[in-house]
Parts: structure tokens; sequence; C-alpha cells
């Protein structure tokens, strides 16, 4: 059983793809991530000029690093995505990957548009906040 319950509003909107809050059972054990980029296992960034093709390794990555803490994309509690860009569509192009790879699991998120990221031509980067309980 998850330590984390995904909380859906009664009163908001119903018309976004993503819970409005999330809850931890206690005890539970919390991971924090850094922020997953979009870097193949020899440092380079995959997919330039591709928002969806370097949101598929950012979550891939990110996967990884929640494995290696002992979590998993279900025990997110919640996510913050930035992508390099100021234009809606770019955003949603890497949204609608990350939404794929949480599937049913629908944590709250926060999606941003920023002017510039780490990485020689990084266009996206995904953190999260996981319990395992």
């Amino acid at each position: 059983m998850s330590a984390v319950r995904l909380i859906r509003s009664q009163t908001l909107t119903e018309a976004v793809d993503y819970a409005y809050a999330a809850t931890v059972r206690a005890p539970a054990r919390v991971v924090w991530t850094a922020g997953a980029c979009p870097l193949d296992g020899d440092g380079r960034t995959v997919a330039v000029g591709d928002y969806a093709g370097q949101a598929e390794q950012v979550m891939r990555n990110l996967r990884t690093a929640l494995n290696d803490a002992g979590a998993d994309l279900a025990d997110v509690v919640k996510t913050t995505v930035y992508v390099a860009s100021d234009r809606q569509e770019d955003l949603v192009a890497a949204w609608e990957v990350v939404r794929a790879h949480l599937g049913g699991h629908d944590a709250p998120s926060t999606l941003l548009g920023v002017a510039v990221l780490g990485y020689d031509d990084q266009l996206v980067e995904v953190e999260a906040v996981a319990v395992t309980g």
C-alpha cells in the first residue's frame, strides 16, 4: 500500500490531469530528487531541439534516480517540470511525456517555462519528491 494519497477537489475544476494535493501516511521515508536532466550515460544532452525527446530521457533518468533511492514514480508526491521556452505548446509537449510516464498516478505538479537550463542544449528538467512507506 502506497504512503501517498492523491487528493482531487470536489470544488475545483475536473478539467486538469493531475491531483490538486497529496497527503502522506506517517511514518514515511521522503526522497527529494535533483532535477533530472536529458543526459545520456556519457553526460551528453540528447534529443537536441526536441522537447518531447528530452522529456523521455528526463523521465527515464528520474525513474532511475528514484529506483536507486528505493522509490518509483508511483511514490511521487509532487513534481516540478521546467521547460526552457516561452511557448505554451513546448511546455505541453514536455508535459504530455511526463504524464504518460506517471500513468494513472497523477501527482500534483507545477509546469514552468523558464529562460534557460543548466546544460548545453537542455530544454527540459523534472524534479520530484517521493515518499515510501
